[in-house]
């Protein structure tokens, strides 16, 4: 059965809800009427939900309490559903149908629509989005959908959210099944998510594998962090769009982070295709080659003789050799760069170990001064000296400068070029002292293996141990080794140089046993405190995974009122008094509603 009736602005709003108190199961249908459309109580089993919903995941516990409200007070808003042959297709309203099979009803009450398949699925998407409990990557995938037809800005309006959010859900479209699932399950954060979702699908499929099974939020940030480049540190302007013209300006790259929103931080621009990214180093070095031949400058490399084998420098040592370049190791070599003026703080940061007195301090400073004069000399002076003109390059960043290099006269033979390392050549092909730098070399990578296989030993021993169920209070040594562990395989490189920039000390001129062992020296328990307090404020998660319904963000939000409890009473009372005046509004309406209901069942 149907009710017809007139349609004016109030009952337009009014039809997309029911009222309190309808009985669903009687043969008296209620309806508020926009034009052309009616409200009807259909047969449960006449209508079926869309195959194509965008929305595939519904809270079980949710559902069964929206069951136990319909069992009470009824469907208070009409599903719209949409005719197919002997059925109807659901279009918007599939959880409300779903609870009231739960609670047992036979009929729902129902908005008959026309639609054209595409609009279909355009406001089915929309709604969903709405929603407040939209599952992270299903929002993905609509909010991807809908950029085929509308731009960000348009999509965000839509939506009433942020042109950011809306950016940042595009490129988490973009993550492979293998990723989604730890998004779905809670186990990587929609940060870590987006991050990764910036590589290629190719990329992705390998971060997996070399992941393994299980998650390891560590692992995945040290492979962005490796597979990533600051721009700021470029030897290129990133607006150039000359160097590679295919690849064109990094400022406009897709594959700059800063186009896909502030995903690394506000103004930061992270390059994420490393192929480009190494095209564009290749071509700065080439071009400086040119560069050097034209004018006739030494073109010296940052190798020497122990770090000849390794791959960058082998590049760089056949690409010069190809264009028919000497290459002279800085061991053959004399050369001077344009010295530094030294400051108070330079003076400081050489002598970071050194308390200094400001008379001290002033003392050293007019030292260095007078050091640097005489540089300043030496170099003005030195073409004088037999220097000649060249460019020192970096073979890490690839930037360069002008230097001045002296050539230092050897005698050289064919069988032993400066260029080829002693590792590659044979015992007999070197010199005695050569011979004994092999040898100790081969001693020295004997004693890694043997230390890596002693540790491995000793690891697994501990661990078939009780040690974990000791009751000892945890000794400085396990703190420090915590703390370390903390750092390096929980905290990224970007936020290490913002939140931890001294964490070692000034101390990366000596061994790593040295580095712990000063750390140690150093250590005091508020180092501990502040990394595990940054990660209590980085583990907390957002969304569906809120306050109420998560144990790590429950618990975060407990530990806070011990310092911030006055900031928080203040948020909580402005949603409080929103939800107030929300619910006090809802009140009215429902009492109209119920009003109209008596003066049409009358």
């Amino acid at each position: 059965m149907e009710t017809k009736v007139k349609s004016n602005a109030a009952t337009k709003r009014t039809a997309r809800r029911s009222q309190p108190g309808t009985n669903e199961d009687s043969n008296v249908t209620t309806s508020m009427v926009i034009p052309e459309l009616k409200i009807e109580n259909l047969d449960l089993g006449l209508i079926s939900p869309d195959p194509k919903q965008p929305r595939k995941s519904y809270n079980e516990l949710n559902l069964q309490g929206l069951a136990d409200s319909i069992k009470e007070f009824g469907v208070l808003q009409p599903i719209t559903v949409r005719k197919s042959k002997k059925e109807y297709i659901i279009v918007m309203g599939e959880r409300r149908f779903r609870a009231s099979k739960i609670a047992g009803k036979q009929t729902i009450p129902s908005i008959i629509r026309e639609y054209e398949n595409n609009n279909v699925l355009e406001l089915q998407i929309i709604e969903n989005l709405q929603r407040q409990d939209v599952e992270p990557t299903e929002e993905a995938e609509a909010i991807a959908f809908l950029r085929e037809k509308y731009t960000s800005a348009e999509i965000a309006k839509r939506l009433g959210r942020g042109e950011g959010f809306v950016r940042q859900r595009i490129k988490l479209s973009g993550l492979i099944e293998g990723f989604k699932r730890f998004v779905r399950n809670g186990k990587m954060n929609l940060s870590l998510g987006v991050g990764v979702a910036l590589f290629e699908p190719e990329d992705q499929k390998m971060m997996l594998e070399t992941m393994g099974k299980e998650f390891n939020a560590g692992q995945i940030k040290r492979m962005i962090e490796n597979n990533t480049y600051d721009l700021s540190k470029a030897p290129f302007k990133v607006d150039d769009k000359e160097l590679v013209p295919k690849a064109g300006a990094c400022s406009l790259c897709p594959f700059n982070a800063i186009n896909q929103g502030s995903l690394f931080g506000d103004g930061k621009m992270i390059c994420t295709k490393s192929a480009c990214y190494e095209t564009k180093k290749l071509k700065v070095f080439l071009n400086l080659i040119e560069r050097a031949k034209k004018e006739n400058r030494i073109l010296v490399p940052d190798i020497r003789r122990h770090w000849v084998n390794q791959d960058g420098n082998q590049l760089i040592i056949s690409q010069m050799e190809k264009e028919g370049m000497t290459v002279y190791l800085l061991d053959d070599i004399d050369i001077l760069k344009r010295p530094k003026k030294p400051t108070a703080k330079s003076v400081k940061e050489d002598y970071h170990w050194k308390e200094f007195t400001e008379q001290e301090l002033q003392e050293e400073l007019n030292d260095a001064i007078k050091d640097y004069n005489e540089e300043v000399r030496q170099f003005n002076a030195a073409e004088e000296n037999g220097f000649v003109k060249g460019y020192y390059f970096d073979t890490g960043s690839y930037k360069f400068e002008k230097i001045f290099v002296k050539i230092e006269q050897e005698e050289e033979t064919e069988t032993t070029p400066t260029t080829i390392p002693i590792e590659k050549r044979k015992m007999e092909d070197c010199t005695p002292e050569e011979q004994i730098t092999k040898i100790n070399a081969r001693e020295l990578r004997k004693k890694e293996i043997e230390n890596n296989k002693q540790f491995e030993e000793v690891v697994k021993m501990i661990r078939e141990t009780d040690y974990i169920n000791s009751k000892k209070p945890l000794t400085v040594d396990e703190m420090v080794a915590f703390s370390i562990t903390l750092f390096e395989n929980n905290i990224g490189y970007f936020e290490q140089q913002k939140n931890f920039k001294a964490f070692y000390g000034k101390s990366s001129n000596v061994s790593r046993e040295v580095q712990v062992e000063q750390f140690k020296k150093n250590f005091k328990k508020e180092k501990l405190h502040k990394l595990i307090r940054f990660i209590l404020t980085k583990q907390v998660h957002f969304g569906e995974s809120n306050h109420i319904n998560n144990y790590t963000n429950i618990s975060f939000y407990t530990a806070m009122q011990g310092f911030h409890k006055t900031e928080i009473a203040k948020i909580e009372k402005a949603y409080a008094d929103k939800r107030s005046e929300r619910e006090q509004r809802l009140e009215k309406r429902v009492a109209e509603l119920q009003k109209q209901v008596k003066a049409l069942s009358a």
